[in-house]
């Protein structure tokens, strides 16, 4: 424990990123000061908003700096404290990037305690953290289902669309993912409930893609969560019945190759479709009411979930390039301690 190794951000990506573009240090472990923590961290969690942070652009958040710990969510334990509301073995989440130690500034803001006795502390880096935060937040505040109504969720066996589909199944609800290749498939139909889901590595080309679209969603489409953008988004597009919502999310299809552009954006207006983007770091207020929801899920065993863990702090970036290219299965966290 007298050395803290950290992954930091060595050089922007030129086109895709790749492992060069990061850089594995080794430094001491701090100690922490009056009014700080040092959490050990056991797991690191990968998500694709990590890839926008790495180009130097103008987005809702300031780009990672070079030189600097990579931006990451992290669930751990506090090991030393020097504040009086936290004390050593606690178990806390927050953002402590790609790091194994993290020394803490005011852990009272910056960290949140959870409770391990029900949900295992990996799950409040998914179903419990943001990405089902975010998968409740899109369902509940922005497109708000009825009973009857069809849902479409892109990457729907990912960490947050899998979330999505059975939060909707519950609000009854005729639910149909796109995820890539028949197993992804098969498990959110047959372990999460989806009424269907499309494999769109298999629909080689927009008609075809078009064709199984409609055969899942016979009635059209009444809201979409969307994660990724791109084909499966103009095929959406084109299904969505009047008044239609469209939640968006994330547009992972276009992080690596450049923007993906919408082909035939009519039907926004002839279908009058309300297009809502948002950040889930901007509605902290209504986490708590969601972590409350999500946690009773999963301690219930009702909302099911799925994890692909990497084994030690160095197979982070090819992790998170194999998360980008969608080689995880579920939620995809790094395993440290």
């Amino acid at each position: 424990m007298n050395a803290n190794r950290r992954i930091v951000l060595a050089s922007r990506p030129a086109g895709a990123a790749s492992a060069d573009n990061f850089r594995l240090e080794s430094v001491p472990v701090p100690e922490p000061r009056p009014g700080q923590v040092l959490v050990r961290h056991h797991y690191l969690s990968l998500d694709p908003y990590m890839r926008g942070r790495m180009n130097d652009a103008k987005s809702y958040a300031p780009p990672q700096p070079l030189g600097e710990v990579m931006v990451g969510g992290t669930a751990g334990e506090v090991i030393a404290s020097r504040h009086p509301a936290f004390r050593a073995g606690e178990r806390v989440v927050g953002m402590g990037g790609w790091q194994e130690f993290a020394l803490v500034d005011e852990p009272e803001q910056a960290l949140e305690r959870v409770d391990t006795t029900h949900v295992p502390l990996s799950a409040y880096l998914g179903p419990v953290g943001m990405p089902g935060i975010t998968a409740w937040y899109g369902l509940s505040m922005i497109l708000r289902p009825k009973p009857g109504e069809t849902l479409v969720v892109s990457a729907a066996s990912g960490a947050v669309g899998s979330v999505v589909g059975q939060l909707a199944k519950w609000r009854g609800c005729r639910v149909v993912g796109f995820a890539g290749g028949p197993a992804k498939c098969d498990y959110a139909v047959r372990e999460l409930g989806f009424d269907a889901c499309i494999d769109y590595k298999a629909a080689h080309d927009a008609r075809s893609l078009d064709a199984a679209l409609a055969a899942a969603a016979p009635a059209g489409v009444d809201a979409c969560f969307e994660n990724v953008g791109g084909r499966c988004l103009d095929a959406t597009l084109g299904r969505m019945n009047a008044f239609g919502r469209i939640a968006l999310c994330g547009l992972i299809a276009g992080f690596e190759a450049g923007p993906v552009p919408i082909t035939n954006p009519g039907p926004i207006l002839r279908a009058r479709l309300a297009v809502q983007g948002f950040i889930i770091f901007e509605h902290r207020e209504l986490w708590p009411w969601a972590v409350s929801e999500l946690a009773s899920a999963v301690a219930a065993g009702r909302l099911r979930y799925r994890e692909t863990i990497a084994e030690g702090l160095e197979r982070a970036p090819a992790a998170f390039l194999g998360l980008l290219r969608g080689e995880n299965f579920g939620k995809q966290l790094v395993r440290l301690a």
